[in-house]
């Protein structure tokens, strides 16, 4: 009787697929805000922001700023160890509040002085200060990734691992989908581009809520379990821990597959709807919808593909897979004669298989090869290396688009917009596809 009262919650199918839904919503508002700006590159370059391809992508790059120099990540994967979900996920979603409200008051704000000197360095004063609420944002967003993968190893530990994880990640994506699709219908409605921000930022109060109603069940199964023999007894962390994550070398591939499988993907987000208008001939308020396809098309695949490797396994074939097809489709978007709008629809459904397969069996492989107790700072170190890639390709893509691939001016609804070549970026995005497989 005792053991199955100590089983009851986690055993309870509904609570523990009701408690990933709590997860993952809370992932998907993260996420929603972290792409609401991709499909407004375009308008950030026409008056009366006025950035140039360069400034776009030096904003985007500061996604990595602090979670990469300060090493926040690998500390809040050692905080997630040492302090529990509760406890981090409640503070990562208030560090993302306030990185959001940083971020809207930037870019809603025009300043007297538009440009600040540094160091002998001079800055937009919008574009740094968007930057740096956009830094702030992410380190919490990037937490929330990380207490939200321990939660689910939590309770659905010895059950469909795998499944779980994909259905988180099919969340995430849809979070970003949101934001492809409806980010420049709400910047035209409103005539503002601040104003998908503050959408934004009302999304994610209602994550908080929801995370708050997560904890309250978690906090339950701790009572339960805290005299289980067979869960495995939390232990402080201890830095000598590091050394048995760095000494595992399917850990070190996983993470070079990470940043690099991930570089090509998530920044190309960030200039995806730019490429719809610039090669394809899309409207900019329709801009985001092609892209919006690939999150999309990984809400159904990553859970299917996730539950393959729960019954068949195959994690490295999987990964492998998914990297050759990066590499085809990204290679397709380079070829400037390939300028069809049906031919972009079927490039970015491939992508998002690509990137339904690579994620279902990186992230539950972890859980295979090391320990329970250090799983939040071994997903903290991956993603710390991770934004390391999400923090220089998209300042390295706006480099190249300003220093070699404009070619132009057009007016796009009375506003002189810059046109670009997107023949050299794509390439860029195929050769990290090479690297990952």
């Amino acid at each position: 009787m005792k053991d199955q009262f100590v089983r009851k919650l986690r055993d309870s199918k509904a609570l523990r697929w009701g408690v990933l839904l709590m997860l993952s919503l809370t992932l998907m508002s993260g996420y929603l805000i972290s792409d609401i700006m991709a499909p407004l590159g375009t308008m950030l370059q026409q008056e009366p922001t006025s950035w140039s391809a360069s400034e776009y992508g030096f904003f985007t790059s500061g996604y990595g700023w602090i979670n990469v120099f300060l090493f926040m990540l690998i500390f809040g994967g050692m905080i997630l160890d040492r302090l529990g979900l509760r406890f981090t996920g409640l503070s990562a979603i208030l560090t993302m509040l306030i990185g959001t409200a940083i971020k809207y008051w930037a870019v809603s704000t025009t300043f007297e002085n538009p440009v600040l000197e540094i160091f002998g360095m001079v800055f937009n004063r919008q574009v740094l200060y968007a930057a740096l609420g956009f830094a702030v944002f992410a380190v919490g967003v990037e937490i929330t990734g990380l207490t939200a993968n321990k939660g689910i190893l939590k309770w659905f530990k010895d059950k469909e691992m795998a499944t779980a994880v994909g259905m988180n990640t099919a969340f995430g994506r849809l979070g970003t989908a949101l934001a492809l699709y409806i980010g420049p219908k709400i910047a035209y409605a409103f005539n503002d581009v601040s104003m998908p921000l503050l959408v934004g930022l009302f999304v994610l109060c209602m994550g908080l809520g929801v995370f708050i109603v997560f904890c309250i069940f978690d906090r339950k199964l701790d009572r339960q379990i805290s005299d289980d023999a067979e869960i495995e007894p939390e232990e402080p962390f201890r830095f000598r821990d590091l050394k048995i994550i760095g000494s595992n070398s399917g850990f070190w591939l996983i993470t070079i597959l990470c940043v690099l499988f991930y570089s090509a993907v998530f920044p190309f987000l960030k200039f995806a709807s730019d490429l719809m208008f610039q090669k394809f001939g899309v409207e900019l308020k329709a801009a985001g919808d092609i892209p919006a396809l690939l999150p999309f098309g990984t809400i159904l695949l990553t859970p299917f593909f996730g539950n393959v490797y729960d019954r068949k396994g195959r994690g490295a074939t999987i990964m492998i897979i998914g990297a050759v097809l990066l590499v085809v489709v990204h290679t397709l978007f380079s070829v400037p004669a390939l300028d069809a709008t049906w031919m972009a629809i079927v490039l970015m459904v491939v992508l998002g298989v690509a990137f339904s397969l690579v994620p279902s069996a990186m992230w539950p492989s972890v859980a295979k090869i090391l320990p329970y107790r250090l799983l939040g700072t071994a997903y903290g170190s991956i993603f710390w290396v991770q934004n390391i890639g999400l923090m220089g390709v998209p300042m390295l893509i706006g480099w190249v688009l300003s220093k070699y691939c404009r070619t132009g001016e057009i007016m796009v609804d009375g506003k002189m917009t810059p046109t670009y070549d997107y023949t050299i970026p794509m390439l860029i995005f195929a050769g990290f596809g090479v690297l990952s497989i």
